[in-house]
C-alpha cells in the first residue's frame, strides 16, 4: 500500500493516523505540506518501517532542500505517478 500525507504534522493528526494503522513495508509519500514531516529526524524515526518518499517540487516550494533527513527519497511527479501504480491500493490521509 501507499499511503499519502500532505498536511503537516504540527497542524493535524493525519500523519499519526496513517502510522497507526500501517504495515511494516508499505510506503509514505510526503506531499505539500506533509513534507515538514521528512525535516525532523525525531518524526522520521517513528515512519522507520515505511519506505519514505518526499515529493521534490513540494520541498524546493517549500524552501526546505538540503532540509530533508537522510533515508528519505525525494521523487518528481513522474515518479509519484511511478509509486501510484507499483502499488495496488493507495490511501490519502486528509
Amino acid at each position: 500500500m501507499l499511503h499519502i500525507v500532505n498536511k503537516s504534522p504540527a497542524l493535524t493528526r493525519s500523519l499519526e493516523s496513517c502510522v497507526r494503522l500501517s504495515r511494516p513495508g508499505q510506503s509514505l509519500l510526503l506531499i505539500e505540506d506533509g513534507i515538514y514531516a521528512a525535516t525532523s529526524a525525531d518524526t522520521v524515526a517513528t515512519l522507520k518501517h515505511l519506505k519514505l518518499y518526499v515529493l521534490q517540487p513540494d520541498v524546493e516550494a517549500r524552501g526546505m532542500k538540503g532540509r530533508i533527513v537522510e533515508g528519505v527519497t525525494a521523487v518528481d511527479y513522474a515518479g509519484f505517478v511511478d509509486l501510484v501504480a507499483e502499488h495496488s491500493s493507495n490511501q490519502s490521509w486528509l
